[in-house]
């Protein structure tokens, strides 16, 4: 797409008022304009209206430009090729019918710049019709090059209109996240998909380097909801959805290519979070990469980087981390040192009420199923959890109480901490060292778990009786936790509400027998003082 400088319409047209202008039939106008080459001038009055200030002339407009440079498009009105500078079209040697397509090619790059400036419009009414107009204009562009074509390749597609429309998305000063959710029709196409790819890493390179990587919310906000909507596909077979169909030469063109699909979405991805991100888009980041990124990257390895730098931020977003690392840790084995000591500091007061406490618990109960970890490192998340849960609500304390009791099975060496003699017999003081960060100077496997016996004096029932499953032996089987997990306050009051009582509840210890019978008195009331 060649576009200039100025948005080809007239200045007189430009400066009129349109509550002044008498009202254009605008459908008649482009009617006209494809019939006869003799009303190209009308033209004119069809762009002005694209710059009004009323909605409904805006859209009428964009439906009309639409009709009618499709139509010239197919028709092969518009000049193909570098297109001259207006100014000379005025002299020269050139046919009328060249001058005319070069006219054409003007008005047609004047209303692509007008299209291109309504997608920051504050309408999204106007926003969407002006990127549904686009679009179809990159897919006439492809099936009607305004460009030569290298023949030696045969491969057409408005790469430079693409670009411009991803230029566009990504703004810098607006949030455009409903606009690029309605984008996400054409990004399931194969070929857009993999230009849009292209783009938004060229993009995001040149913005970034702009600004010397500084944290930039809107536009690094607007990126992302753009990368999320990329949906690749898993096999070759599945590439079938094309905007531009190559007529030769298909099987080779690179969009066409699962493997290239995939090297332009990893280096899209390595492009965006190599630089540093806004705190919350972590997360953003963190929830999707296990299943939306890290399975089309062809070495996931490569975002050991930025996962290592993310677990290292601490709170929510290293328990989202985890996800990431457990995929390169048991499929790409992945050597993390300390891995089991930055676990360890993650288990705070604050883990039993994050949004992400399900997914953190599951992970560790992955992590920590190994027979061969040492004694002392299961022994100090025993005992850690066992110290967090005395402040934990019911719900938590229901699924963490399985979870140490499954640590203990695994590992029938911790029992000690549930079978000390000295714990019962006298008053001591626990060796446990809450504050220390490394598991294996923390004493753990010195002290016991007192705090279970302490739970099952607990105010609710049910933790009460989770707990007292320490005073007898524990089964070889674990414990399901996994429908415990998700479990939450809600659920397990509108449980307890929902309990119905299986056995009569006494209302008195000894029967009264005699209530309204004996000797003496007017009713024959017998009361007794013992």
């Amino acid at each position: 797409m060649a576009t200039s400088k100025r948005c080809n319409v007239s200045s007189e047209n430009l400066t009129v008022n349109d509550v002044k202008t008498p009202k254009i039939d605008i459908n008649s106008k482009v009617d006209l304009i494809i019939q006869s080459k003799k009303h190209a001038n009308d033209v004119f009055d069809v762009l002005e209206y694209l710059q009004s200030e009323k909605e409904k002339n805006v859209v009428c407009a964009i439906n009309g430009c639409t009709k009618l440079f499709s139509t010239l498009l197919e028709r092969g009105d518009l000049y193909v090729g570098q297109l001259p500078k207006e100014e000379l079209l005025i002299g020269g040697d050139r046919s009328a019918d060249e001058k005319y397509c070069m006219f054409i090619r003007h008005r047609y790059n004047g209303c692509l710049e007008l299209l291109l400036e309504h997608i920051s419009h504050e309408s999204y009414q106007i926003k969407e019709s002006a990127l549904c107009a686009l679009m179809e204009f990159a897919s006439m562009e492809g099936k009607f090059p305004l460009q030569d074509l290298d023949w030696s390749e045969h491969y057409s597609f408005p790469r430079e209109l693409i670009q411009a429309v991803v230029e566009r998305l990504l703004s810098q000063e607006e949030d455009m996240a409903v606009l690029i959710s309605r984008f996400q029709e054409y990004l399931d196409m194969e070929d857009v998909r993999y230009y849009v790819m292209s783009s938004v890493r060229e993009n995001v390179g040149r913005v970034m380097d702009k600004t010397k990587g500084a944290v930039m919310p809107i536009y690094q906000n607007n990126v992302f909801t753009l990368l999320s909507n990329i949906n690749m596909p898993s096999q070759e077979s599945e590439l079938t959805n094309y905007l531009v169909k190559q007529e030769a030469k298909h099987e080779d063109w690179k969009a066409a290519k699962l493997k290239e699909h995939k090297r332009a979405f990893e280096r899209l991805w390595l492009g965006f979070l190599k630089y540093k991100l806004p705190s919350s888009m972590y997360k953003k980041v963190l929830v999707i990469l296990h299943d939306s990124i890290l399975p089309h990257i062809s070495n996931p390895t490569v975002m050991i980087d930025f996962l290592t730098a993310a677990y290292d931020v601490g709170g929510a977003i290293s328990l989202l981390a985890l996800n990431g690392l457990f995929v390169l840790i048991h499929q790409h084995n992945l050597d993390y040192p300390d891995f089991y000591k930055k676990l360890y500091s993650l288990l705070e007061p604050s883990v039993f009420h994050v949004k992400y406490r399900a997914r953190f618990f599951h992970l560790a109960n992955l992590f920590l199923s190994s027979t061969h970890l040492p004694v002392y490192l299961v022994a100090a998340f025993a005992k850690r959890l066992s110290r967090l849960a005395l402040t934990a609500p019911p719900a938590a304390l229901l699924m963490v109480l399985p979870f140490i009791c499954n640590l203990i099975r695994r590992h029938p060496a911790c029992r000690v901490l549930i079978h000390r003699p000295s714990a019962a017999d006298e008053a001591c003081d626990d060796p446990y060292l809450m504050e220390e960060e490394d598991p294996s100077q923390c004493h753990a496997l010195e002290s016991s778990l007192w705090e279970l016996q302490t739970l099952q004096k607990h105010y609710h029932p049910d933790v009460a009786k989770a707990a007292m499953a320490i005073n007898k032996p524990l089964s070889q089987q674990e414990d399901d936790i996994s429908e415990l997990l998700e479990l939450s306050t809600y659920e397990l009051m509108e449980r307890d509400l929902k309990h119905k009582q299986s056995k009569t509840v006494p209302l008195e210890f000894d029967p009264a027998t005699q209530l309204l019978q004996g000797s003496g008195g007017v009713l024959g009331l017998n009361f007794s003082l013992e």
